[in-house]
């Protein structure tokens, strides 16, 4: 069984550890021979033919876990895809476009989701394996998955005829690099002079005449989405095209993106929202293996098999279990949250800013309880909780400052150098066991908050939020940034310190699986986006879900098998049958 050897450059730390202490320890290079050396950057480097268990010490002994020895599965045979240095991360295999199908790609972050569509995107060149290599040519892919759907897709990209339209995940990078208003922008990439058409679907007619550079995150998605499909393609591909945009914005788009597969065009989607992922796609590549050391792509699935075989953890066919725990969906009792005592009381209020008006009732929330708050983008939502954190005061109404409140904004500062053991002192002093060690902080430590990716520092925002001895605690969309995994992971721990400590906690969120998971009742907010919003609830999950979902026409099921909520198909049985008994939150 093959064995591979990975070095995290980001987070070795030669000077942290007394100055290379991988060498020092190394059993081979006490002997003499350089199994570990100082690599050109500065950090540790391994080389691979020494790699065996008499090194499985130094994997132990890095402070900062920067090092990873693992052994390739049995089945897997091919030659890698991509590599990136000598001892860096490895990409096997690519997912499969499909002419006439959106397929979507399903796994957890350092995976490899963003490096496989960039190499299909002709954005990476592949090196199959050899870091050195620049001449790999398509002749040698074309022979490398020779006898697969790949094939054909090679062979027609050798001869021309896939032309690829890619929207990455990093819109931010593209907000920052672009110049002009949002006109002259979709202008000049408008090949299919469908800029009308496509404006009015993604709803972009207010923005047009604003400067690139100031429009929210939102907006820059639906902007970078136009962006792709204007271009004249028949690969379109789209990297976490859901980020940023409330539930309704993402059933359209997904509406949209899965309108643009036809006999001559394929799509392809990085999604970490389960359902709309679900709602978008017809097959799956799952990709596994271990984050930040080497990815492989599974056989394309059809959507409803290969997310649940992703939520089992299990490959079937290739009897290969790469989670050791299944992903479940249970379903919670309300006869239970009757008995609980009320926590915390707000009354209402109103907030008046520049042009928009919030109107919020008075409601409460009862001990171990999670409330989620749903509804769209510049509808109050940010406002309500910054009320109720104190960073706003109302202009009617008025709150009991006696109660010990825990926030955690919506935009999180990443430029600070501050540590984040020093960021997370509470939470490490009296959370480790039910906070830090279920995020996997750990690894962290001894690095500064404007190091991390937004995964990371999500994580370890919740965890500070989390930890802090406050009776109410308060959360601006923790999803952010997280991949299908995460989110259920930080779903458990939000419900494990409701249930434990007796704290209450109000989570605002888009991701309706997300909040589907955690909460116990719902505030659902209403309006005009941006101009007056106004809040519904606290009430029970089932009307609150059917407030949201009457409202964005659609019907939610459990699957049968996971119990995850899946979207009934438009018109089918299901769905008329749900809508004629007004439960559009399952049967």
């Amino acid at each position: 069984m093959k064995r591979i050897a990975v070095v995290e450059k980001e987070r070795c730390n030669p000077e942290g550890c007394g100055g290379y202490l991988c060498i020092k320890k190394s059993p081979l290079n006490r002997m003499g021979v350089e199994a570990i050396v100082q690599g050109p950057d500065g950090k540790a480097q391994i080389n691979e033919d020494l790699a065996t268990d008499a090194l499985q010490v130094v994997v132990n002994v890095c402070p900062f876990h920067a090092i990873h020895m693992v052994k390739l599965p049995e089945h897997l045979t091919t030659r890698p895809i991509h590599r990136y240095g000598k001892d860096q991360f490895i990409l096997y295999s690519l997912p499969t476009p499909t002419f006439g199908k959106v397929v979507g790609i399903i796994g957890v972050n350092g995976i490899g989701k963003s490096t496989a569509i960039k190499i299909l995107a002709a954005a990476l060149k592949p090196n199959l394996g050899d870091s050195e290599r620049t001449d790999v040519d398509v002749d040698e892919l074309i022979k490398l998955f020779k006898g697969t759907e790949m094939q054909i897709f090679m062979e027609k990209f050798k001869k021309e005829e896939i032309i690829v339209s890619f929207k990455p995940q990093e819109v931010e990078l593209i907000q920052k690099n672009a110049k002009g208003k949002v006109k002259e922008l979709l202008d000049k990439v408008n090949e299919t002079k469908k800029l009308k058409e496509v404006i009015e679907v993604l709803e972009l007619t207010n923005i047009l005449d604003t400067d690139i550079n100031k429009i929210s995150g939102g907006e820059m998605q639906r902007v970078a989405i136009a962006a792709t499909v204007l271009k004249k393609a028949n690969l379109y591909i789209f990297d976490e095209p859901s980020s940023f945009l409330d539930i309704k914005q993402r059933l359209k788009i997904a509406r949209f993106i899965r309108d643009l597969a036809n006999e001559e065009t394929s799509v392809l989607v990085i999604e970490h929202d389960l359902i709309v992922m679900d709602y978008m796609t017809d097959l799956v590549n799952i990709m596994y293996g271990k984050e930040k050391v080497y990815g492989i792509v599974s056989q394309l699935k059809p959507a409803k098999t290969g997310m649940n075989a992703y939520l089992e953890g299990y490959l079937k066919d290739d009897n290969v279990r790469f989670r050791d725990h299944k992903i479940e969906f249970d379903i919670r009792s309300a006869d239970k949250e009757k008995k609980k005592d009320v926590r915390f009381e707000w009354p209402a209020m109103e907030k008046k800013l520049g042009n928009f008006h919030l109107k919020a009732n008075a409601g409460s929330i009862k001990n171990q309880e999670v409330i989620g708050i749903l509804g769209p983008n510049g509808i109050g939502k940010t406002t309500f909780m910054k009320l109720l954190a104190g960073v706003e005061e109302p202009d009617s109404g008025k709150l009991d400052t006696t109660v010990s409140i825990s926030y955690k904004p919506q935009n999180l500062a990443s430029d600070s150098e501050e540590l984040v053991m020093n960021v997370l002192k509470e939470a490490i002093q009296y959370h480790t066991n039910d906070i830090i060690d279920p995020l996997n902080l750990k690894d962290l430590f001894t690095r500064q908050l404007k190091q991390l990716s937004g995964g990371e520092l999500q994580r370890v925002a919740v965890a500070e939020a989390l930890g802090k001895k406050a009776d109410i605690i308060l959360l601006d969309e923790p999803s952010a940034y997280l991949d299908t995994e995460q989110r259920l992971n930080i779903s458990k721990i939000i419900r494990n310190v409701a249930d434990t400590t007796g704290k209450a906690i109000l989570v605002v969120d888009h991701d309706l699986v997300f909040l589907d998971y955690v909460a116990n009742r719902l505030i659902v907010f209403e309006g005009e986006p941006a101009i007056e919003g106004k809040q519904i609830g606290p009430v029970k999950m089932e009307e609150g879900m059917n407030l949201l979902l009457k409202e964005v026409e659609i019907t939610l099921r459990r699957d049968e098998q996971t119990g995850r909520p899946r979207i009934n198909k438009l018109d089918s049985v299901m769905d008329r049958k749900q809508k004629d008994a007004d439960k559009y939150y399952y049967s």
